[in-house]
């Protein structure tokens, strides 16, 4: 029993407590995936989610209201995750803004956000997007987070490229390099053993730096940090 004229244990108490909840929130959300992946979004029941996570199928009511609230989480899970593994690759001292833009691209089309167990997920969420509106909410907001984080990188590019242009113009630019993306890392998933290393890599950075107008980077620049982002293990939408 919890003494209660000692208000400090019974403060560490509630603290572990919220940190448990948090902690089988995220198990659900992984055990969520682990389904899909596995049974597809039919056969991932919540009697099939609340075995893998080891908890009773009645007890995820108390986290989520339903199945289609728990599918979102889980997809705004492994969409967000994608996204801040790209970010990730941002994280570099003394580099310029065309380095970080490479490096973004680079983890972008490089493991583990090229992976066919997250494409095979995407690919089963988004299937049933355009007929589930919770869905395709968190299909908007992804692609939408993931976009934002492009235009605030070419924005700081063309910044030092002494350019200034308006909203419209870095809207187009993101449009264009995340479709860049998205296309090459489809090809990375589904044909990863067709290319070579940092083959995917060196395509993007290229196709993105002639949509930017820039001229290519030194290949021992571009080189580096595709090693860089490949030892580092960074990383849809």
């Amino acid at each position: 029993m919890p003494d209660t004229a000692d208000p400090a244990p019974m403060t560490v108490r509630r603290k572990f407590r919220r940190e448990g909840e948090e902690r089988r929130r995220q198990d659900l959300i992984e055990a969520t995936l682990d389904c899909v992946a596995e049974y597809g979004l039919q056969g991932a029941t919540l009697r099939t989610i609340a075995l893998r996570a080891g908890v009773t199928a009645g007890l995820i009511r108390h986290y989520f209201p339903g199945k289609e609230e728990l599918l979102q989480e889980a997809y705004t899970a492994l969409v967000g995750r994608m996204t801040e593994q790209a970010k990730a690759a941002l994280v570099m001292e003394e580099a310029s803004p065309r380095q970080r833009l490479a490096a973004f691209v680079t983890a972008n089309l490089n493991a583990p956000i090229i992976d066919q167990r997250v494409f095979s997920l995407w690919a089963t969420f988004i299937g049933r997007a355009s007929a589930d509106p919770t869905l395709a909410r968190a299909h908007r907001e992804g692609y939408l987070g993931f976009r934002n984080e492009v235009e605030a990188v070419v924005a700081e590019v063309l910044a030092a490229e002494q350019r200034k242009p308006d909203a419209s113009q870095l809207r187009r630019h993101a449009i264009a390099i995340n479709a860049i993306i998205d296309g090459l890392w489809i090809e990375g998933c589904l044909a990863g053993e067709m290319f070579s290393p940092g083959e995917l890599a060196a395509i993007g950075i290229k196709a993105v730096e002639a949509e930017l107008g820039l001229a290519p980077l030194e290949p021992e620049i571009s080189g580096r940090i595709g090693l860089k982002s490949e030892s580092g293990s960074k990383s849809k939408r």
